[in-house]
């Protein structure tokens, strides 16, 4: 498969999610969406893991393809997140994801390829099991995002602080991925092929130099878009 790293997840998406199907249909192997997703949040939430994955295996494996995934990339990216002790929940989150990751790449592979692939990533469990026995994980979750995030942004007195926040806030990105965009980072306005709705493609670039797409609102396209046509870029202290 070819593409980027948004692009490959969204392809793989449509393997797997079909919103509201039925929880009996879900778990019948004769019917058309076993194992699929029904629920936008959850599969906003896997696909998020995907997406982090697959930036992991461009920057530590130099893979392109996803399709050439291995158990042995699914090992070394969950031990990776197991050395900064995550949480129990952040951790079964991942291995869930990478769970129905399996069952898209074989869907993909028999819809698109006409194949029978295999793939096999229950090193996931593996792992799982062994850092909660050997108390790798914490138990108790943290949860550090703010209540209401949006009063927070309309309450930030620099114009160029609160463009950086709704960033954040609507693609996801770390504070280094939004301190400086330049223009060749600026992708356009596509339809995002799962929600059908028109969204701002910005091209992040974060710790370790690493890359990746997000996606934003309209407006904020628009806005950072026409601060960089003005100013050349974008770049705040």
């Amino acid at each position: 498969m070819r593409g980027s790293v948004y692009y490959q997840s969204a392809q793989l998406v449509k393997q797997v999610f079909e919103a509201g199907a039925k929880k009996e249909d879900k778990i019948n192997p004769d019917h058309e969406h076993y194992q699929f997703v029904s629920s936008y949040k959850t599969m906003e939430s896997y696909r998020a893991v995907w997406n982090n994955f697959f930036n992991y295996l461009l920057e530590h494996w130099k893979i392109k393809d996803f399709e050439k995934i291995e158990n042995y990339h699914i090992q070394s990216y969950i031990d990776y997140k197991v050395e900064y002790y995550p949480s129990k929940q952040y951790l079964e989150k991942i291995s869930a994801a990478i769970g129905k990751l399996e069952v898209a790449l074989k869907k993909f592979a028999k819809n698109i390829h006409n194949v029978d692939r295999e793939y096999d990533f229950s090193i996931r469990q593996t792992i799982l099991d062994e850092a909660r026995d050997l108390k790798y994980v914490s138990n108790n979750y943290h949860n550090r995002a703010y209540n209401n995030a949006l009063l927070l942004i309309e309450n930030l007195k620099d114009p160029l602080h609160q463009l950086a926040a709704k960033i954040q806030y609507e693609g996801g990105a770390r504070i280094e991925g939004v301190a400086l965009i330049k223009k060749d980072q600026m992708m356009g306005i596509k339809v995002d092929s799962i929600t059908n709705k028109e969204v701002g493609i910005v091209l992040t670039k974060e710790k370790g130099g690493k890359e990746g797409e997000i996606l934003v609102s309209i407006d904020t396209y628009t806005n950072l878009n026409s601060y960089i046509l003005e100013y050349d870029k974008f770049k705040i202290n």
